[in-house]
Formats: structure tokens, sequence, C-alpha cells
């Protein structure tokens, strides 16, 4: 058992199941999905797509960043 406090264990260990990689494909196809998406949306539903698309694209930078 680790003696790292949780706050500080990283959430990359061996036990999980995608690779940062893996996990970067699946949030670049769903940021395409979105954008293709958006154009046909107004209103409250692009709110909360646009704020999805946001989070997912912060989500992938920090993938991207060793």
């Amino acid at each position: 058992m680790s003696r790292r406090p949780e706050a500080e264990r990283s959430d990359w260990t061996d036990l999980d199941l995608l690779t940062r990689d893996e996990a970067a494909g699946r949030l670049r196809e769903e940021i395409a999905e979105i954008e293709q998406t958006l154009g046909d949306t107004t209103g409250a539903e692009r709110e909360l797509l646009d704020t999805r698309l946001r989070a997912l694209r912060e989500a992938a930078d920090d993938l991207a960043t060793p």
C-alpha cells in the first residue's frame, strides 16, 4: 500500500485501464463530435456543449503535458 496521501497520488498508475495515449485519443474523438454538433445547436444546449468542449480541450491539453 502506498504511503503517499491520496491527494498526492498520481491518477496515472499501472492499474489504470487506459493509457494516456488511449485517453487522449478518446478525448479528441469526442471533441470532434461536439464540434460537428455545435453548428446545429442554439441557446442553452449550445451553452452546455461549449462548456463541455472547453473541459474536454483542457483535459486533452493536460494529457499532452508530460
